[in-house]
């Protein structure tokens, strides 16, 4: 038997690796008493007792939790940012490539990537790293998400009473798209760039939309940027040829007119599944790879589900859609 410990499974990463993993029945799940859940020692003894790991924290009680782990044969999946540009950790996103997978497999620590970052790295490492987007390339980059990716404060705002409704003619602000981290330093930055292999930051543009999950992330690209002469129906062959195999990516064939859903693109097409769908739309002059994917699941607990198979030797795809 399997054990199994998370280390914050009230919020909502932590309650959604609950429910993917509470009925198999190769784990046994290991609770922490609610009286002691800031108490360091039952914590430590948890952590070490489990084979598995998982921390939902703020990235500074992670790297606390990191620090009471004293077992050499507890896996840690780390699910905050604190370790995700470290060399010492696996980073978890093994469709990449067969590095990334075997080094996941291998390693005892392993940190769970963003939810934008999984998005903007399936769609850029491929280009990159084949030398078709030069990694001096500057970027740009906008997505949005439904709100549970802010977590439970904000999911609060959008879920309280009268939140959700609206007379028609008004324009309640809850119900429009909000772009934020405005600044230009979200937290996400720094692992797109630093696994992808860019010299420099992308513009990374991030929208909260009024739905409860699912994203769309876009990178924009132009012919004069690539450094291989690319048209959009040969990117989307090649990203079809390098995903081969892969479970839990797909890339859909180009279309010059995309009729999608009407027109429109639906963000939350992915939801509750742990699949990560890639689109190439554009003509000669402008082109854009879009991925979407359940940011509660392939950007977050079903990730974390997916890196614990694989680094327990199991089918990958065990107890995930």
């Amino acid at each position: 038997m399997i054990k199994v410990f998370v280390d914050g499974q009230e919020g909502t990463t932590g309650l959604q690796i609950h429910e993917r993993i509470a009925l198999r029945p190769d784990i046994e799940l290991l609770t922490i008493d609610p009286a002691k859940r800031k108490d360091t020692a039952e914590r430590a003894r948890l952590l070490n007792v489990a084979d598995i790991a998982f921390l939902c924290l703020p990235d500074d009680a992670a790297k606390e939790s990191v620090s009471l782990v004293t077992n050499p044969g507890t896996v840690v999946i780390d699910a905050s940012t604190a370790h995700r540009t470290s060399p010492d950790w696996a980073y978890g996103l093994p469709e990449l490539s067969a590095g990334h997978r075997s080094r996941i497999a291998a390693s005892k620590r392993i940190s769970n990537p963003g939810c934008y970052a999984t998005a903007f790295n399936l769609a850029m490492f491929p280009l990159v790293h084949n030398g078709i987007v030069p990694a001096n390339a500057n970027l740009a980059c906008h997505g949005v998400s439904g709100y549970s990716g802010a977590g439970k404060k904000l999911i609060a705002v959008y879920e309280a009473e009268g939140a959700q409704i609206s007379l028609p003619g008004a324009s309640p602000k809850l119900f429009a798209p909000r772009p934020y981290g405005l600044a230009l330093q979200h937290k996400h930055l720094p692992e797109m760039q630093t696994v992808c292999g860019l010299l420099h930051q992308p513009f990374f543009n991030p929208m909260v939309g009024p739905y409860y999950k699912g994203m769309a992330v876009t990178v924009a690209l132009f012919p004069a940027q690539l450094s291989k002469v690319a048209t959009p129906a040969e990117l989307a062959q090649f990203l079809a040829h390098y995903y081969a195999g892969q479970k839990f990516v797909r890339v859909l064939p180009f279309d010059p007119t995309p009729a999608l859903d009407g027109g429109f693109l639906d963000p939350t097409s992915c939801n509750d599944t742990n699949r990560a769908d890639i689109y190439v739309f554009g003509h000669e002059a402008h082109m854009q790879v879009t991925v979407v994917l359940d940011n509660l699941g392939k950007g977050a607990s079903g990730a974390a589900v997916q890196n614990m198979n694989i680094a327990l030797g199991l089918e990958e795809s065990l107890g995930l859609g």
